[in-house]
């Protein structure tokens, strides 16, 4: 398969036995926190057979570019320490069309090694294919090492009793306000909220005369819109599939009734004061963009904005509140488990061994340290004793007791319609979801789409798509 322009590409080649590698600032802006990425003396012995061979990498990219840099010194460091050479190609994982390049990449035999990527979006679909090896061995292997996984990785990594997906790292989600604005007008900032009280309370705090809009989540196309609106749907007690993942349930009453809810915050004049300009055609870079520009009241996000608002020396984040998320009338909890970018190894991959040896390098140690330092709170470690690794989990932000308890809640979580989330990996949703057919329901709805017709009209789309995947419905 011919070169990806959009990949980019780098490659480090193993020259010497060195251990250590110094990790200083480069570029512009605040200096990178130094970290000293060692190679750990088991993995070198490991690595010894394997010395002059190579890998090819596939990494989702990270939304801090620092942490992208940070990952490649890391991937600099144990080659340089066993000899070897990893190249590492970055992916956008909101593009739409990853699987489908990975997929074409494995049946052409042109496929890398191994890649990392969303848990939740991506494994599923990759397993249903056929392309991924099982790595049950490594799993069990780093459990000694490392203890549990993140609670939500044994839902998405696993088939059949069997891992097919390394946890890496743990991605939390959270929604931000800005509790300044809260405190000026006396509303209570809270562990969660209603999607009713949220919508509400951005009205209250818009000003749009001083540049101050309360709404900031938008539904264009983009992974964070789908996020929003599948997210809402659940609390409402919808749901796209049910709990096998197999059978497609989304034409419910809860659901239009959610969709409903939406279409009015985009539609209805009454909240167009909290809605910032050009919230219709947002990318997946927008909300942390006017996040930062600070301008908004409330976005959703993993922590990317907020390691964005603490590195760069932003003022938002001292006025930042974080919290679980929002209920709706199916919940009494926000449905909030985070994921994990985890490795999958590709079957045909050339050089398999070296290929788990660099995923067990990467998921502890200093080699994730000096990426989780470039992403405060965005990068988490995956594996319950690396939190205890090194006091900078443990103390380096206000934040990460909460984030390290989202790696170990308690799952299922239950709605009142009978829905248990995580439900079981999905190819058909993941794929429906990658279609972005969540974010064209709610455009024809603003256009002027009857929610209830909108709904049924989705449904029979995702319906095809669940067939396609080999469902049948």
């Amino acid at each position: 398969m011919e070169e990806r322009t959009d990949w980019s590409r780098r490659a480090f080649l193993g020259t010497g036995a060195l251990g250590v590698l110094g990790l200083a600032a480069c570029g512009g802006g605040p200096a990178a926190p130094q970290v000293d990425v060692q190679v750990p003396q088991a993995l070198l012995d490991q690595a010894a057979a394997l010395r002059g061979g190579s890998v090819g990498m596939l990494s989702q990219k990270l939304y801090s570019e620092a942490a992208n840099q940070a990952l490649d010194r890391s991937l600099q460091a144990f080659a340089q320490a066993t000899g070897t050479t990893v190249g590492n190609d970055l992916v956008s994982g909101d593009a739409g069309d990853m699987v489908a390049k990975m997929d074409a990449d494995v049946k052409a035999g042109t496929n890398r090694d191994l890649a990392f990527m969303s848990d939740r979006r991506f494994v599923g679909q990759l397993h249903n294919l056929g392309h991924l090896t099982d790595v049950t061995d490594v799993v069990e292997e780093m459990r000694t090492l490392y203890g549990e996984p993140a609670t939500e990785a044994t839902n998405f990594c696993v088939f059949d009793g069997r891992w097919y997906a390394i946890p890496y790292h743990f991605i939390a989600f959270a929604m931000y306000l800005r509790k300044d604005w809260y405190e000026e007008k006396g509303l209570p900032l809270k562990p969660h909220y209603t999607w009713e009280e949220l919508r509400d309370n951005a009205l209250e705090v818009s000003d749009p005369a001083k540049r101050r809009f309360g709404w900031g989540l938008t539904v264009n196309r983009s992974g964070d819109a789908n996020g929003f609106i599948a997210n809402v749907i659940n609390t409402y007690g919808g749901a796209i599939a049910d709990n096998t993942g197999t059978k497609v349930v989304f034409n419910s009453p809860e659901t239009v009734e959610a969709v409903a809810f939406i279409g009015d915050l985009y539609t209805n004049p009454k909240y167009s004061p909290m809605l910032p300009p050009g919230v219709g055609s947002w990318t997946d870079s927008s909300n942390n963009e006017n996040w930062l520009a600070r301008i908004l009241g409330l976005t959703l996000n993993q922590f990317s904005v907020y390691a964005d608002s603490k590195t760069k020396n932003n003022p938002v984040y001292a006025n930042t509140h974080v919290f679980n998320g929002a209920t709706g009338p199916a919940v009494d909890r926000p449905l909030t488990y985070g994921e994990s970018n985890s490795f999958v190894v590709f079957k045909g991959a050339k050089n398999p061994d070296l290929a788990k040896l660099v995923a067990k390098f990467m998921v502890g140690g200093s080699a994730l340290l000096g990426v989780a330092k470039e992403a405060p709170c965005l990068v988490n470690p995956a594996w319950d004793k690396v939190w205890d690794s090194d006091p900078y989990y443990t103390g380096g932000d206000p934040a990460f007791a909460a984030l390290r308890e989202q790696t170990r809640v308690r799952l299922p979580m239950t709605t009142r319609t009978g829905f248990a989330f995580p439900q079981a990996p999905s190819p058909g949703e993941q794929a429906a979801t990658a279609a972005y057919l969540l974010t064209d329901m709610m455009q024809a709805v603003i256009q002027g789409t009857r929610p209830a017709d909108a709904v049924a009209s989705t449904h029979a789309r995702i319906v095809q798509v669940f067939e396609q995947q080999g469902y049948r419905q």
